[in-house]
Parts: C-alpha cells; structure tokens; sequence
C-alpha cells in the first residue's frame, strides 16, 4: 500500500512543537515515540504518552515495544462482580474512550491494529479494543527501515504504507511533508490548519522530490532484505505439519515469549477471577503466549505441544497458515521486532526464507 495521496502540507520541525502543545493543552491525549524522561541518557525509545514536544524522538529507532499495549493493554479489567447474598452483580466496565492522538507510529504497527481488527470482530465484538480503535487519531511517520531484520515489503506493506492510519509524515528538510488519508486524519488538521504551509510552488515542488526520494531509498532497501512468496510458504507450512524442519528450530527457542510481547499482531490472552476482598473481585485479562509450555497445558497434566517445537510450529503456522486461511492475509507485519529480542538468535526473516526455499524444492 502507497502513502497517501491527498493534497500535502508542511509542517516545520518548530511546529510539530506547536502542534504537540495544542494538542495537549486542549486535553487530548498524546501518545508519540519518546524516551522516558525519568530514564538513563541513551535509553530506546518507546511510544508513551507524552506532555511535551521535548519528549518527541522521532529520530530514534523503531519502537522497542508496538502500539498493541494502547488497544489491549497487558492486564485490563473485563468486568466487577459483587456477591450480595445468594446472587452475583456484574459492574460493567467503559467501552468507550476519550480521543487519543498517535503522533509518528510506524506504518507496520499500524497496519498491524486492522489485521488485528479481524479476530477481534470474529463471532464476538470486543468492545474494549473497538472503543479504542474508533477514539484515536493515527498520524503515521514514513519509515527509513530499520535494519535488516525489517521485512514488510516481504508481507505486501512498505516503509510508507498508509493501512489504518489517518495521516502520514514524511521527513523533508526543515520539517514533515504532512497527508491526510482520512476524514479523522482531515479534522485534525483542519482544527491547527494555522501550523501547516502549503507553500510556494517551488517549495512545495522540492517537499514533494524530497518526500519522494526518501521513501523511494526506504522501499529499496526493505526489498533486498528479503524475497519470499507468502502464498508458498502458506501451503508448505498447512501441508508439512510433522515435518522434520520443525524439530531444527525448536531447540533455538526457550519460550521467553518475548518475541509475542514485542510483536504488533500476537493477541493472545488468559481470563482470570481475581477476588479483591470478601465477595468482590474482578475478571481481568492478561496478555498470554502460544511459546510457554503452560499455555496448552490440560489440568489433567496432558500437553498438546509438550515440546518447544510444536510450540514455535504454531507460532508460523498461526501467523502464515491458520490466520491467512481464517482471514486471507497473514498475522506479521515484518517489524523485525521478534528477531531482536530473541535472545536465542531465532530469526524470523530467516526462517521464512528456509520455508520458502524448501516449497520451491
């Protein structure tokens, strides 16, 4: 998917600042890459929400952590229950949520939040993660490609890919070359229109060459990094179940599940009763993972992937066969995030281009 192509603003360096302080002192609020300000000097940056434009790193590294934790965070409540007498009340919780802004998130993260969409909208609404999927803003920020463990042009994304979001930044000199993709994205310019330039002809004309070759270098250098054929590596994946590969990747991981708290798309989660004091509690929700051996552990002590192969099987055969086959399109955005903190070295781009050699074979 292409960048946007509605008519461009520009927006200086000094007014993202400008646009930043509007924002938050109208209230809104604001979530943007930004370092912790109670951190050492040189920590990586996160999305955080934010109360000033001196916490922006939009010059950093990709995100340490995606977008996902702003729509399902880690634990949340699904509801309260009081127990009066014989009978149990149920206190619902909000699902609805004052406006948020995202301010220069990745375009893989943000594609990754309408993937998502999908399961989540699959025989049962989840209220919570729509309420505040229809209450943000997202501004995405043109990437440069990180490393070469960024694969999204190998997942039918690109570096400036405009899936899910509102708006797109694209670093130009002095500033950002500004698009609205949508009415959400139109309104909020609309509503600082006096921070954004549409310029002189000759301006806007060397913004625009610019914006073009930035995301032109982006796509080339994503599009070396790897070549696969997603459609093969699905067939070979849902036909090759017992296959002898999986047991020459199980051994490099050691179900830290690290690679499913990092990852955009992973969605999984537990459903506990949590009392909080004598005939009260709360259900929560808590992030979970198919890589730890407790996740498909039976009470009766049986196991169905009793071992680290089956467990990261499922994890590529969950995000290239089951998914696809479910929703016609694969649960990876090709962030890269998985291969980095791997502790085990296991990388992803990896493994899909020995799949995709061995369904050439």
């Amino acid at each position: 998917m292409s960048a946007a192509t509605g008519t461009a603003l520009f927006l200086s360096d000094e007014n993202l600042g400008n646009l930043v302080a509007e924002i938050i002192a109208a209230g809104r609020r604001l979530v943007a890459p930004a370092r912790d300000p109670q951190a050492a000097v040189g920590g990586s940056a996160d999305y955080r929400y934010i109360s000033s434009a001196a916490e922006l790193a939009f010059g950093d590294s990709l995100p340490r952590m995606s977008l996902k934790g702003f729509f399902l965070p880690q634990s949340e409540v699904l509801f309260k229950w009081h127990r009066k007498g014989a009978d149990v009340e149920i206190e619902a919780v909000p699902t609805e949520f004052p406006p948020q802004i995202v301010l220069g998130a990745r375009p893989c993260d943000t594609a990754a939040l309408e993937i998502v969409d999908q399961v989540m909208d699959w025989g049962l609404r989840d209220e919570l993660w729509f309420g505040r999927r229809n209450a943000t803003t997202i501004f995405n920020l043109s990437c440069p490609v990180e490393d070469a463990s960024c694969f999204c042009h190998a997942v039918d994304l690109n570096p400036d890919a405009t899936r899910a979001a509102d708006g797109m930044l694209t670093p130009v000199p002095g500033g950002y070359l500004v698009e609205s993709c949508t009415e959400k994205g139109a309104a909020l310019v609309e509503g600082h229109k006096a921070l954004f330039e549409s310029g002189d002809t000759g301006a806007a004309a060397e913004r625009s060459a610019a914006a073009a070759q930035y995301r032109a270098a982006a796509r080339a250098k994503v599009a070396a990094d790897l070549q696969i054929d997603t459609t093969r590596i699905k067939e070979w994946v849902g036909d090759h179940f017992d296959d002898e590969f999986w047991t020459a990747l199980g051994p490099r991981c050691n179900g830290c599940a690290a690679c499913a708290s990092v990852c955009p798309t992973c969605h999984c989660f537990d459903i506990v009763d949590e009392p909080e004091g004598v005939g009260h509690g709360a259900r929560r929700r808590n992030w979970d993972t198919c890589q730890t051996g407790v996740f498909t552990l039976h009470a009766s002590g049986h196991n169905p992937r009793a071992d680290q192969n089956s467990r990261f099987r499922q994890r590529v055969n969950h995000k290239f066969f089951i998914y696809p086959s479910r929703f016609g399109e694969v649960l990876c955005t090709g962030c890269g995030r998985c291969s980095r903190v791997c502790p085990e070295g296991q990388d992803l781009a990896e493994v899909l281009a020995c799949i995709d050699e061995l369904a050439r074979a």
